[in-house]
């Protein structure tokens, strides 16, 4: 477990998505840490962990600079999210609507 920068771990991120492309999963989650009452909103951070079955990265991001931080992070996972499948769109059920519609 390290605990980086947010460039380090966005640089870290990068290499651990492209190494998992083809091989194995990789596991990214998002925590709110320090919204404990007598603490103002601007000391509140957000931890974000990816991991895969060897390595886990760890990064602290503070309110004032996650908005840089998440203008960068998306265009990470925009970039390395091109192995998804597409999903089947299902068959529209049309067994309880009316066949014929009546004029009067």
């Amino acid at each position: 477990m390290v605990l980086l920068e947010s460039e380090q771990f966005l640089k870290e991120l990068t290499r651990l998505s492209q190494k998992c492309w083809l091989l194995s999963s990789m596991y990214i989650t998002l925590k709110k840490k320090g919204s404990v009452e007598g603490v103002e909103p601007s000391d509140n951070k957000c931890l974000l962990r990816a991991m895969d079955r060897k390595k886990k990265i760890i990064t602290m991001v503070s309110s004032k600079e996650v908005n840089m931080f998440q203008i960068a992070y998306s265009n990470l996972l925009s970039a390395n999210m091109d192995g998804l499948k597409k999903r089947q769109k299902r068959a529209k059920n049309y067994k309880n609507k009316p066949k014929h519609m009546f004029a009067w």
